[in-house]
């Protein structure tokens, strides 16, 4: 059940063992998830989660995949990954527009006093120094995926603090340096730094080489699920409407309703492997139904994202147009641009996916009022806000598409890796197995990949 990332590299997974008996349900009318994708005439272009970091070779289950696609090319002497040029994100990769001009890199340097850039040097060693710890459990301190990292009582302990009161009692807690943090807790949270456990946000920036770049392509992460769907095209049914997953005493039943006749279904199974959020998964698993706690702690960020299709859009003042282009200190993630991977000449059409998530306020009552905006009043909010860097901006779009992700990703919490809730859901329940980035509390490619294939090799062990 589930054909984003995670319910698709469980079927990648169970095909990598031979076995080929099983069928994939997605309520949506294509697979793919967060990572889903549209096209126009000139360039394919992302809805969602747009880019895959560089895996290192700790990542088996992602270089093995970028492998069979061919992103990965081979490994060095030392076995990392060497990986096709075409595919790492080409220069310029990032551009921030800050008091007027946009500069290179998205750390505000420009305007930052000599103490701030002090409290930026003290951030990144003190980031070093978390990606050079040995621990006593001998695991990397924070590794992707997150289960790698290691328990060091002391590194737990951060998930009591956030991230924001972590920074104050580094002395790090003002100017530039917070405004990156909370950019960051934003990008991939969907929240604030003082709604962010502080391991996450350390997570986030100690997981990876100081040096690490960036897989993409121009439809984002569709890319990959759209090669991992494409094998398994028999076996996948959209439009399918599950609403009750229940173990019986020679397996598992599955009802579902098919949007296309109306008509509900029952199939039946030896084991099944449950890809869908947790606030999804409660509703269809009855065997959930006494665990309101552990869903409560699942909290998910709503996001709306907007397509632009342009034609000789303005160029900015300052550093040139990079893939990613963030404005300081707007409540928008900037950006980026899918003819950036074109491999021609480069021309003047593209479409721009704009992404602005809602990490104040209640998130019902967000997905509430999301809801109730007309288009009008989402394109207004998103030529206003680029207008700013790119006057005249309006005159070069000839096509703007909105998408509200009301359950976009799930909030690392003070408290939520490690306070119980998130291993408790991870639990099979007999036959029923889990797996979806939730699971690990980051919304990324690579836990989602993780938490599939963990729980097809769950299930093809009880089977």
């Amino acid at each position: 059940m589930g054909g984003g990332a995670a319910g698709l590299s469980a079927a990648w997974r169970m095909r990598k063992a031979g076995f080929e008996d099983f069928t994939l349900l997605e309520l949506d009318a294509e697979a793919g998830g967060n990572a889903r994708f549209g096209e126009s005439p000139v360039t394919a272009y992302p809805w969602g989660a747009h880019y895959l970091p560089l895996p290192d070779a700790g990542a088996e289950y992602v270089v093995d995949l970028l492998k069979e696609l061919g992103p990965v090319t081979g490994r060095d002497a030392a076995g990392r990954p060497v990986f096709d040029e075409r595919y790492v994100c080409h220069a310029p990769e990032e551009r921030l527009y800050v008091h007027g001009r946009w500069e290179e890199g998205l750390f505000p340097r420009a305007a930052a006093s000599r103490a701030e850039l002090d409290s930026w040097a003290r951030f990144s060693e003190r980031i070093a120094a978390f990606r050079r710890l040995k621990t006593r459990d001998g695991r990397p301190a924070f590794g992707v995926p997150m289960e790698r990292s290691s328990r060091d009582p002391e590194l737990l302990a951060l998930d009591r603090l956030s991230f924001a009161d972590w920074l104050a009692r580094e002395g790090l807690g003002g100017g530039p340096l917070l405004w990156y943090c909370d950019y960051a807790c934003r990008d991939d949270f969907g929240a604030r730094p003082a709604q962010t456990s502080a391991w996450a946000g350390l997570h986030y920036f100690a997981s990876r080489p100081a040096e690490a770049s960036e897989l993409t392509w121009p439809e984002g992460n569709g890319w990959l699920t759209r090669r991992l769907a494409a094998p398994i095209k028999e076996r996948l049914r959209t439009g399918a409407l599950v609403f009750r997953v229940e173990e019986v005493r020679d397996g598992v039943e599955v009802d579902w309703l098919d949007a296309a006749t109306g008509e509900a279904r029952r199939m039946s199974a030896r084991a099944a492997v449950v890809c869908v959020p947790r606030f999804a998964a409660a509703r269809i698993v009855p065997a959930l139904a006494a665990e309101a706690a552990v869903t409560a702690a699942f909290v998910c960020a709503p996001w709306m994202t907007a397509n632009l299709h342009v034609t000789d859009a303005p160029r900015g003042v300052g550093a040139e147009p990079s893939w990613d282009n963030v404005l300081h200190k707007s409540e928008s993630l900037g950006y980026v641009d899918a003819s950036h991977q074109a491999m021609g000449p480069v021309g003047r059409s593209s479409v721009w996916t704009y992404y602005r998530p809602f990490p104040d306020g209640l998130p019902a009552e967000n997905r509430a009022k999301m809801l109730a905006r007309p288009w009008e009043s989402w394109k207004d909010e998103v030529l206003t806000d680029l207008g700013h860097a790119l006057p005249g901006l309006e005159r070069s779009v000839s096509r703007l598409d909105v998408w509200l992700w009301g359950h976009g990703m799930v909030r690392p919490s003070v408290g939520f890796m490690f306070g119980g809730e998130r291993a408790l859901a991870a639990r099979p329940r007999g036959r029923i197995h889990f797996g979806h980035s939730d699971l690990s509390g980051f919304s990324l490619f690579e836990e989602a990949q993780y938490r599939g294939c963990k729980a097809a090799e769950a299930a093809l062990l009880r089977i």
